[in-house]
């Protein structure tokens, strides 16, 4: 495989952070050259578990995912019931959980799990950064912070699916797609957070906002709470849920968020640049990868190569 000029240089990044040595160093680069130019033709030959093959989340991250997961559903099942208790539909769960004052307790409860998972990742990607920068390890492209790549990877990935492009643009360990959803959801809880604070410490912001501002403020805290959680719970089902579980490749569940692994299928599709860090950090995918191209016959340093004058003989002598 001819490596473009970033996923090339990704890959040297990546040999100088894990210092490999020379024979390492050779063996990546003939495992590179072996591979097909055609990614598509890759990662549709590679074997994949659907449980996950490769790493790619640590146990804090499933934690808070969890956590959020968990969260955010049952303060939906037990907040809109509540902003809109007089609608036929919110009767009966609020019947269901003990009425409106067991919901609002409920409620309150999970919103403070959910506001210590969120404090538990903010930690969690703020000293992981520390730690890797201090040990030479740090690289900015492999994490969510948005870059002008995104832009680039997002124009290209249209042209795909508009039949322009051959393949996927070499996208990193998290395109465009999941920063976009990350800082979207990031919003979302802020508002969520600030909004629902208003209802409860009103005392709180009526000291530290302008008088002329308060009932201002407090009417459009009232009418964001519901309407931001009912937007979230609609971009959950129909963007999150699809992107992740539901769509061909990923039906009927992606384990990512339970085992912290993800296929090789889709990591070569989506997140080629991760892989060749896989392939830097992972000497036994090198070695299943040289096997993979060899029995299925897609070796480029086999390509071209003449026959053995045997196989010649052998297969010549046939009458």
């Amino acid at each position: 495989m001819k490596l473009s000029a970033e996923a090339r240089d990704v890959l040297e990044t990546s040999m100088r952070i894990n210092k490999v040595d020379d024979r390492q160093r050779t063996e990546i680069e003939n495992v590179v050259a072996a591979m097909p130019d055609d990614r598509v033709l890759l990662y549709k030959n590679v074997v994949s578990n659907p449980i996950g093959d490769l790493p790619r989340y640590s146990i804090h991250i499933r934690i808070q995912h969890m956590l959020t997961f968990v969260t955010f559903l049952t303060l939906a099942f037990t907040g809109l019931p509540i902003a809109f208790f007089d609608h036929f539909w919110a009767t009966p769960l609020n019947t269901l959980v003990g009425g409106v004052d067991v919901s609002r307790i409920i409620h309150r409860t999970l919103a403070s799990v959910m506001i210590l998972s969120m404090l538990y990742h903010m930690v969690t990607i703020t000293l992981g950064p520390i730690q890797q920068a201090m040990q030479g390890r740090f690289e900015l492209r492999r994490t969510i912070i948005p870059t002008f790549k995104d832009i680039r990877d997002f124009k290209q990935d249209m042209l795909y699916f508009a039949g322009r492009h051959m393949q996927r643009p070499e996208m990193d360990k998290f395109m465009y797609k999941q920063k976009i959803h990350y800082f979207a959801a990031a919003f979302g809880n802020i508002v969520m957070i600030v909004s629902g604070s208003s209802f409860l410490f009103p005392e709180f912001w009526a000291a530290v906002l302008p008088v002329s501002i308060v009932p201002h403020f407090q009417e459009m805290m009232r009418l964001s709470h519901p309407h931001e959680a009912l937007l979230a719970l609609l971009v959950i089902a129909f963007w999150h849920w699809y992107n992740v579980h539901l769509a061909p490749g990923r039906f009927p569940m992606q384990w990512t968020f339970l085992t912290g692994k993800i296929t090789r299928e889709h990591q070569i599709e989506e997140h080629f640049l991760e892989y060749l860090r896989n392939l830097v950090e992972l000497p036994e995918e090198r070695a299943y990868l040289l096997d993979l191209l060899a029995a299925r016959e897609l070796d480029e340093n086999a390509k071209g190569m003449p026959e053995s004058p045997a196989v010649a003989v052998t297969e010549g002598s046939v009458p």
